[in-house]
């Protein structure tokens, strides 16, 4: 499956330096308010070791990491749902995407110019919700003029969801995100089909600047009123030197942990971000392996075999006999898939088995 978070964040925070650092994809990142005019989409290897150990184990040809989409657009201002800036027609752009990545900025750095003149953490991560907020207020008294006939008609479908829309109303009207709210299955199909942005998950990508004043470093209360906020909310929050990251995405690991050491910032967040977001989604990844590849493969967690299987194929759920399965770690420790299978390492699962993160599989159709 593919998985899509969508980039936000007022200007000048570390959005497209960050996206740069994710994808080398080059992106403008000026000292500007509003300097990435149009959507930029990359897409991004998900780190992961086993792939490496388990291609030299199999001699694979090459290797597949799992995907992650990030799309960047222009930063917010208050005011973006109602035409500011430019962000009212890049709102749509992260319409589709599973899950949104809101960068915040924690350093103070003269510099580096505030859209609002002042570094208040929580103060700009409100702002950028009021705006997804009212975004969504408007979808909603959209839909509910174009139900209302249907509604009024006694149509079963549209009374649900003028329902749902009516109760959700006056939550999205004080700037309160749409998922904080508790729904009946039938209500939450009705609203997925909305794309609510507010409805997506949100983890939280606190963006530092090293040799600069950084919130989380000096006990700053605006950090500690953030953090609170955050776990408020159930969300999730990752902190990363975005422009540290870019400037040493060019450089071999090597050299990159040299270069740490000598700029202070010893700890990459990237992969953090990345493991962020697969929690926030209830994702895992299994493995297949082979002398053509070795692959990962992201599912939700729970899944069971034969659904596990359509991210390969769709036809896999509904051929699906039986799964060969071997945890990653037996398989390395016995070094070889035909010594796994000596040792009883590799067990024959039928449809009914939940697949785990790590499980190396072959499937039988």
């Amino acid at each position: 499956m593919g998985l899509s978070i969508g980039i936000v964040g007022l200007p000048n925070v570390g959005k497209s330096t960050l996206f740069n650092a994710l994808t080398k994809k080059t992106v403008p990142a000026e000292n500007y308010p509003f300097c990435t005019i149009d959507p930029s989409v990359g897409i991004v290897g998900v780190p992961d070791i086993r792939l490496e150990v388990l291609s030299k184990l199999s001699g694979s040809k090459k290797i597949i990491p799992a995907a992650i989409e990030f799309v960047d657009i222009a930063g917010l201002v208050r005011g973006a749902a109602s035409g500011e800036g430019l962000g009212n027609q890049f709102l749509s752009h992260i319409r589709e995407t599973d899950a949104i990545g809101h960068v915040v900025r924690i350093f103070e750095d003269g510099a580096v110019i505030h859209v609002d003149g002042s570094v208040q953490p929580l103060r700009d991560v409100e702002t950028i919700e009021l705006e997804l907020a009212l975004a969504d207020l408007q979808t909603v008294d959209k839909r509910l003029q174009n139900i209302g006939r249907d509604a009024k008609r006694g149509d079963k479908d549209a009374l649900l969801e003028q329902s749902v829309l009516e109760r959700i109303r006056p939550h999205l009207d004080q700037g309160k995100r749409a998922i904080t709210l508790s729904y009946t299955e039938e209500e939450f199909r009705v609203l997925r089909s909305l794309q609510l942005l507010t409805m997506k998950p949100m983890l939280y990508i606190l963006n530092k600047k090293a040799g600069a004043y950084n919130l989380d470093e000096k006990s700053d209360p605006r950090f500690e009123e953030l953090v609170n906020y955050i776990a408020s909310t159930g969300s999730l929050a990752t902190i990363v030197d975005a422009k540290i990251e870019d400037e040493l995405k060019d450089f071999s690991p090597e050299e990159q942990v040299t270069f740490r050491v000598e700029l202070s910032a010893h700890k990459d967040g990237i992969p953090e971000l990345i493991s962020g977001a697969y929690k926030l989604l209830g994702l895992e990844t299994y493995l297949t392996t082979g002398e053509v590849e070795t692959r990962a493969w992201t599912i939700k967690k729970g899944s069971t075999a034969p659904v596990a299987g359509m991210a390969i194929h769709t036809d896999f759920k509904e051929k699906f006999i039986r799964a060969e399965v071997v945890a990653y770690e037996d398989l390395v420790a016995c070094g070889s898939y035909a010594a796994a299978r000596t040792q009883g390492k590799v067990r024959t699962e039928g449809k009914d088995y939940i697949v785990k993160d790590g499980d190396v599989i072959e499937f039988r159709i």
